[in-house]
């Protein structure tokens, strides 16, 4: 299936700023893209509360959101944001996703802003995102009522984090995770898969871009191959939540995400596998700008709605 024709439109758009792709251009210049979008995508809408808080310690600190939706909440969702390890924050479009998640799944959904790299390489990124999580499963009892659900979740770099965070709490004991959303998630550093080198994939994301991003993350190549980096080659996948993998058609990602899916199922994971046909690599965040964007998050709440209400645990 051919890319859908309001993206088809969006990157004909881009191409007539003749801005220089990502991987040609330095960290700093490819982040002030950030606002853009989110200008494009406006404001999401209202939740019940925001709270702003900074966590870490001597090592660094870092900011995380937590939104409440009206009522009480039947889940906490901790979200990492995609954005390759280096671009990508809370206050842009991931704040106006968040929020839009919270209010359609009726849960807290905390946003975990992570350092980014090269200024923090591997493993900043994920020894953040630990703190984040284990910080809302230790405080979840003040905004949500006691017992509810934990579900991490994330696209692409993001999906990559809350892969990781699976196993580092099956492996370190706790905290414990319900379920997972990897959104088309980066779960292995071999960039010669089809999808990878498939010419009518080289879209928003290229496999140039993807080299560029994990030359900023994590230059040493071998040591890419640990499952820290790369979660579809760890040893053991057994005993992981249950999952949603959602992959995205047209994008260099899609082989490694099915792969995952596979994986998962082969260690005895109950997975649902998802195929946004038509769509490229970053459509879930282009809130109010492509319309995969509106149907990937609700797909995600129908999904996340399904396990709270056959979990047994919702409150």
């Amino acid at each position: 299936m051919a890319l859908e024709p309001v993206s088809q439109a969006f990157l004909a758009l881009l191409a007539e700023t003749r801005d220089p792709p990502i991987h040609e251009g330095t960290p700093a210049l490819a982040r002030m893209s950030g606002p853009i979008f989110a200008g494009m995508s406006g404001r999401g809408p209202e939740v019940a509360s925001v709270r702003n808080l900074r966590l870490g310690g001597d090592g660094g600190r870092f900011r995380v959101r937590v939104l409440v939706p009206e009522g009480e909440s039947r889940s906490v969702i901790v979200y990492f944001h995609g954005g390759g390890w280096v671009i990508g924050d809370i206050d842009l479009q991931y704040d106006h996703l968040g929020r839009q998640l919270a209010n359609l799944t009726r849960s807290t959904v905390v946003l975990v802003n992570y350092r980014k790299a090269p200024e923090h390489p591997f493993p900043t990124a994920i020894e953040d995102s630990w703190i984040g999580l284990n910080w809302a499963a230790e405080h979840s009892g003040e905004f949500a009522p006691d017992g509810v659900p934990l579900i991490v979740a994330g696209d692409s770099a993001g999906g990559n984090i809350a892969a990781v965070m699976t196993q580092w709490a099956r492996d370190r004991g706790g905290p414990h995770i319900d379920y997972q959303v990897l959104v088309y998630p980066v779960t292995d550093c071999d960039l010669g898969r089809p999808s990878y080198l498939a010419p009518e994939n080289q879209l928003l994301l290229t496999r140039e871009t993807m080299a560029w991003f994990w030359g900023h993350y994590l230059p040493n190549e071998q040591a890419r191959t640990s499952p820290d980096a790369s979660p579809l080659r760890a040893d053991n996948l057994a005993g992981l939540p249950p999952a949603l993998v959602y992959v995205a058609e047209c994008d260099p990602l899609h082989d490694e995400g099915v792969a995952y899916a596979n994986a998962l199922a082969a260690a005895g994971v109950p997975v649902a596998l998802e195929d946004a046909f038509g769509q490229m690599h970053a459509y879930f965040q282009m809130v109010n700008i492509l319309p995969g964007a509106a149907t990937g998050v609700a797909l995600v709440a129908d999904h996340i709605g399904k396990f709270l209400g056959e979990s047994g645990k919702v409150v």
